[in-house]
């Protein structure tokens, strides 16, 4: 079994504790944190050895409710946390078919700490659909999160994604009071799965890209999710020891893109697709000083068995 299953919030009372840390003060913590800036850009290279270990294999997506974006997917949003400098970052997160509606996907390293002594980072929750401090679709404790034993154990960046359970999701009256706002997915809905997927495939990329580039232009804020699409490539990074990861022509920024999903066969109608890829980091390769390329690890069915150890986890209300 390739998959390590790691306890975040593991009780009601500390679940509580951490959404109250979040919401309170009119979520002054959710305002006040900043993109993850850990390993956010690689020198990444086309090759790599990256492929399928078995024959393609396919999650449905869950449509979820119309989204007042048109066409972004309503489950893409923020995951927070206080990092290994304690203070309050953010990364990128997407909301998951699975048996009882509570996965998020992202990137490994926005759960693990790679950073400081601790195993996981600090007071993990995802907010989907998160704008300017606002939680239009609840807050969501992290429970438990799921990830390869390659990058729970040795940080093997070439499995650097994880899969975390979270509770049903609450919102903060004036008094403080968390009231449940229901499970993830049957507020926004789940993206698909696939893997062992051939490369040269298009896919869409959605993201909160916020930091700058080389050259110090900053084309996006962090602030509403953006979109970019592309095709798949072998790609490898051997700095990160990343040698069959797969990259995609994208002009996010690292900083806020980390846990970005690449959704193919993604549909503006019902905002749904498979996941066929996480962002770990991003790339200059054409030496112009702006980023063009994003890296994730390759999915195969090592990936789908941590995902496996996911699906069928039961977390419940924390209010």
């Amino acid at each position: 079994m390739s998959a390590a299953t790691t306890p975040l919030a593991s009780t009601v009372a500390t679940a509580q504790q951490v959404a109250t840390f979040w919401l309170a003060d009119a979520g002054a913590n959710l305002k006040n944190a900043t993109p993850y800036a850990v390993q956010t850009a690689v020198r990444a290279a086309r090759g790599g050895g990256g492929g399928p270990d078995g024959k393609p294999g396919y999650v449905p997506p869950l449509q979820g409710p119309t989204s007042p974006e048109g066409k972004l997917p309503t489950t893409s949003g923020k995951v927070f946390f206080v990092g290994a400098d304690g203070q309050p970052h953010w990364c990128t997160g997407t909301a998951m078919q699975s048996a009882y509606l509570n996965v998020v996907a992202t990137a490994g390293h926005c759960v693990y700490d790679t950073e400081g002594y601790n195993f996981t980072l600090d007071k993990w929750v995802f907010v989907p659909g998160y704008s300017e401090g606002t939680t239009p679709f609840g807050l969501y404790v992290g429970k438990q999160a799921s990830a390869h034993y390659d990058f729970d154990v040795y940080k093997d960046y070439d499995s650097d994604y994880a899969f975390v359970n979270v509770y049903n999701g609450v919102v903060s009256s004036s008094s403080g009071v968390l009231t449940d706002s229901g499970r993830l997915g049957d507020s926004v809905g789940g993206q698909g799965l696939t893997y062992n997927q051939p490369t040269n495939s298009s896919v869409d990329v959605f993201g909160y890209p916020a930091g700058p580039n080389p050259d110090g232009t900053q084309p996006y804020t962090g602030q509403t999710l953006e979109r970019s699409h592309g095709k798949t490539f072998n790609a490898k990074a051997p700095a990160i020891k990343g040698e069959d990861l797969i990259g995609v022509n994208s002009p996010f920024t690292g900083e806020g893109s980390l846990g970005s999903s690449w959704l193919l066969n993604y549909g503006n109608g019902n905002r749904s697709g498979y996941l066929n890829g996480i962002t770990i980091s991003v790339s200059d390769t054409d030496g112009d000083n702006r980023y063009d390329t994003s890296v994730s690890p390759y999915f195969d069915g090592e990936l789908y068995g941590v995902y496996s150890a996911a699906k069928n986890l039961w977390t419940g209300a924390i209010a």
